[in-house]
């Protein structure tokens, strides 16, 4: 219960540097519970978000040091990587601290602390020494947290990461490999990065179960809201998700990585994506990087994977009024319908039943026919008839001919349709509509405009991002027609009373 309570209390308060719910989850770290001591120590980092409070740091380092259970350094170590976040070289005593301890664990943090402190910036001095950390520490754990760690450094410079990582996947420490996974899905996520899912894809092979879990789950985060028509891997990508649940021999952390894989990928009923930077001000948002380090330290506790829903943001546009509410109105899409539409529901197949059922056939019988055959072009060459062949085998040769060619011309035509649909993508001239309150993907959001003589206006300019969108009416003084709340629809009002008037004898009646 304090456990899940204290996880409460650090979210509900994220960077409010509440003292007095710092000091309440102080009370619960200092009872040394390696359960709810875990919880606090991660809590107060969450509380304390980005304040560089070095009472709090000493407070928690101190203790990091002084108890026994891993569990609890665990969450410290996170919980001061949190106090860092954005810091930038504010923090570099606390990174040298972390990594002159003994203890790995707090090598591990100092990791994560770098992650956080230089998050978004792409500082070489940070990847340099994450990179160090990652190819020279002794600690597989060390290693790990260095490689995921880059991911976070490189989020505005995403295609840079395929790149940075690439020799890393080929590593032959399993633990190096799953960072690699982790650091592309963490700093791709929601791009459809080409080269990011190439390096990610021997990894969903690999013959270590927990690589193919971070593979899997990287390669959902990058794929988040994609369909077949703009990204044609999508597919091959779902069928691995629900063939690794399926499969019964497969190794239970593969299956995890895949059921949250199948989880990312339709998040939020595919209505929500993985947005670490805000496309309107060109800022990191800090609550979706926060949630993706808590998620990341899943591989120990799995419920830290509930954190990722933090860096979930809805893809729509809303348009609203002075009055807040939604008018109804219509914009312009740019694009074809099916580039951006929902990728279709998976159904499941039933096992088509045979007609009839197939006559065995006894290998005397395949005996006798074989040597009714050879009797008979024995008896065609007496009579000077030319024989046919009676190689199977070139029968066989010439079907798996056939057979070869018509798989070939249909890999042909399948991508002339797959270049045809990249293509598709094309800015079109004959718009479609789209009400306010759709479903607007990122990238479609360039595709979008609107009508010249709309009588909603953005009060700024458009500049092709969502999100909510302030209105100007240029015809306020006709009526306006606003989309209802689900609340809204559901309100029943009770009806009027019926006129009536009280008598003496229903007064009289009330009194007795």
């Amino acid at each position: 219960m304090l456990h899940g309570a204290c996880l409460g209390c650090g979210v509900a308060g994220m960077a409010s540097n509440s003292e007095s719910v710092y000091e309440a989850l102080k009370v619960v770290l200092y009872s040394d519970s390696a359960i709810s001591g875990q919880a606090a120590g991660l809590a107060m980092g969450l509380v304390m978000l980005g304040s560089g409070n070095e009472t709090a740091i000493n407070d928690m380092f101190t203790y990091a040091q002084e108890t026994q259970h891993e569990n609890i350094i665990r969450g410290l170590a996170i919980g001061i990587a949190l106090l860092n976040y954005g810091r930038e070289d504010k923090a570099l005593d606390v990174i040298d601290r972390f990594m002159a301890q003994e203890s790995s664990i707090l090598r591990y943090g100092g990791a994560f602390t770098i992650a956080l402190a230089y998050a978004g910036t792409s500082n070489n001095a940070a990847i340099k020494k994450l990179l160090h950390y990652a190819v020279s520490d002794p600690s597989d754990d060390v290693r790990r947290a260095s490689v995921i760690s880059l991911g976070f450094l490189l989020i505005r410079n995403y295609t840079a990461a395929p790149q940075i990582v690439e020799l890393l996947s080929q590593s032959h420490n399993p633990h190096v490999r799953y960072g690699t996974a982790l650091a592309l899905g963490i700093s791709c996520a929601g791009r459809s990065l080409h080269s990011a899912i190439e390096v990610l894809e021997p990894l969903t092979k690999d013959p270590v179960d927990f690589v193919r879990q971070g593979a899997l789950m990287a390669s959902a985060m990058i794929l988040v809201q994609q369909n077949e028509n703009v990204y044609p891997k999508v597919k091959e990508f779902t069928s691995k998700y629900a063939d690794t649940i399926k499969t019964k021999h497969e190794d239970a952390l593969a299956k995890f990585g895949a059921t949250l894989a199948q989880g990312i990928i339709d998040a939020g009923g595919r209505n929500v994506t993985i947005n670490l930077e805000n496309a309107q001000t060109n800022t990191l948002n800090m609550k979706a990087i926060v949630g993706l380090t808590v998620f990341v330290q899943s591989w120990y506790w799995f419920p830290f994977a509930h954190f990722l829903s933090l860096s979930f943001a809805p893809t729509s546009i809303i348009g609203v009024n002075e009055d807040l509410k939604a008018p109804k109105f219509e914009l312009n899409c740019h694009t074809k319908p099916e580039v951006f539409q929902y990728p279709p529901k998976v159904e499941e197949s039933k096992e088509k039943q045979p007609d009839k059922i197939a006559t065995a056939v006894l290998s005397t019988t395949a005996k006798a026919k074989a040597r009714a055959k050879k009797n008979q072009a024995k008896k065609q060459e007496e009579e000077g008839v030319k024989a046919e062949p009676t190689d199977d085998k070139m029968e066989i040769d010439e079907t798996d001919k056939k057979v070869k060619e018509e798989k070939e011309s249909k890999e042909d035509v399948e991508d002339a349709k797959n270049k045809d649909e990249q293509l598709s993508i094309r800015y079109t001239k004959v718009p479609y509509k789209i009400g306010n309150l759709s479903r607007v993907l990122p990238a479609q959001s360039n595709y979008i405009s609107f009508s010249k003589d709309s009588r909603f206006v953005p009060v700024r300019r458009f500049r092709g991002t969502g999100g909510i969108i302030v209105l100007e009416d240029t015809k306020p003084e006709e009526k306006v027609e606003v989309i209802k709340t689900v609340r809204q629809l559901n309100v029943t009002e009770a009806p009027l009373p019926e006129p009536f008037t009280l008598s003496g004898d229903d007064l009289k009646d009330d009194d007795e």
